[in-house]
């Protein structure tokens, strides 16, 4: 395959950052490449310190580039956080072609109306997604190519974001060495991994349960119809064990990693580990038990919090599908139980099924790359035989929004 074929992705979490590289295969997606760095300079998904950061993403891009062993430029970058609105919008125009036809170039010329509105100076557009098409006054298509008409319309909603936390995150992006090649909004790349069309169109609540936020999307008629943050997440468990075992942090979260459970009841008291306590030079030695009774309870309050949040949008009870989770807490064994036993719903936990990625915590990353292949945008360029990697000099994300918006001054 050639390299320009290839598609990065970068997932800034609060505990991981990762660089995963896939190319499209048709209708699907093979991941060949995968870097990983601790999340150093971020605090509950905001980013807290730009040294540090640059420093996380460096260190995630050089491991993906020595695996597969190509020199990445840019990437798709993910997004989230409580910044991130919502705003319905519209965009009308006539159909351009002798035969009218309806063509890819006009659904982008449609969209690219849509996009065109008034926001405050502190907000940024970050994607446009079509809710439906309207034809001729015919409403409900979802994908109008190829039919015939005169005018073109469409319903959709503009994705923004603080304009100082996308400025943020690329500036550290570009301050590692890499183009932007495009802002990607986390959930709704996830759901291309992460959902069916059932639940998509049924209604669903996706939860990313990260490190240091809980995101809740819900999905209802084929489409996202809004998205929440909670800032509690893994990290909160991390804390909890530290403090009831008396141990450090680091220590706490490799027993997390090791022997968690998170339901007592499913608990074993023959499962043993010690710990190095605080303010001691000997080891302890707890049962998987005792750190059941310390991990259930948060995850209680999280499940419980993420329902409260649903009944805030105003879906607790028009969720047929339940709830999809994923992020690197559902990985711990019993979490989908006692999701379902607190939610009350439907649970399932969403895993990538590609090889070296089959883990909830990969859903983001693997997500954006399925979103930018399906999605048709620019393919991450590669450059196969330069031994280091340069900075580009072409502006960044920031000069390109503004060329995009001279065209219509």
């Amino acid at each position: 395959m050639a390299k320009e074929d290839y598609i990065v992705s970068l997932d800034i979490g609060t505990s991981k950052i990762r660089a995963i590289i896939g190319e499209p295969t048709g209708s699907s997606i093979n991941v060949i490449g995968v870097g990983s760095a601790s999340g150093e300079g971020l605090r509950h998904g905001s980013i807290v310190d730009i040294d540090l950061t640059v420093e996380s993403i460096r260190e995630a891009i050089d491991h993906a580039e020595r695996m597969v062993g190509i020199h990445i430029s840019s990437a798709y970058v993910g997004i989230s956080g409580n910044h991130i609105q919502l705003h319905s919008s519209h965009g009308v125009v006539a159909v351009s072609s002798a035969d009218r036809e309806i063509s890819d170039e006009d659904i982008e010329r449609v969209l690219q109306q849509a996009r065109v509105v008034a926001l405050p100076p502190e907000r940024e557009v970050i994607d446009v997604v079509a809710k439906e098409f309207v034809v001729d006054g015919l409403r409900g298509i979802m994908d109008p190519r190829g039919m015939l008409g005169v005018r073109l319309e469409v319903e959709a909603y503009l994705i923004t974001g603080s304009r100082t936390a996308i400025h943020n995150v690329v500036r550290c992006v570009e301050r590692a060495g890499l183009e932007v090649a495009n802002l990607v909004l986390m959930p709704l790349a996830a759901s291309h991994i992460a959902l069916s069309n059932d639940e998509r169109k049924l209604g669903v609540a996706l939860v990313d349960i990260g490190a240091g936020a809980t995101t809740v999307t819900i999905f209802s008629n084929g489409v996202l119809m809004g998205t929440s943050i909670i800032p509690m997440g893994g990290d909160y468990v991390t804390h909890d064990i530290a403090i009831g075992l008396r141990t450090s942090t680091t220590s706490a979260e490799q027993v997390k990693l090791r022997h968690a459970c998170a339901v007592v009841a499913q608990a074993s008291e023959n499962e043993t580990f010690q710990v190095p306590r605080m303010g001691s030079n000997k080891d302890t030695e707890y049962t998987q038990y005792d750190l059941a009774t310390i991990v259930e309870p948060r995850m209680q309050e999280i499940f419980a919090l993420v329902q409260k949040e649903v009944e805030k949008m105003g879906y607790a009870d028009d969720l047929p599908a339940g709830y999809v989770l994923h992020g690197g807490v559902m990985s711990t064994p019993g979490a989908a139980e006692l999701a379902s036993e607190e939610l009350q719903a439907p649970v399932r936990i969403a895993i990538p099924e590609f090889l070296g990625v089959r883990d909830p915590s990969f859903v983001n990353g693997v997500g954006t790359i399925a979103y930018a292949a399906r999605t048709g945008l620019r393919p991450t360029p590669m450059d196969q035989s330069a031994p280091v990697r340069q900075v580009k000099s072409s502006g960044g994300m920031f000069t390109r929004i503004k060329d995009w918006l001279r065209d219509f001054v």
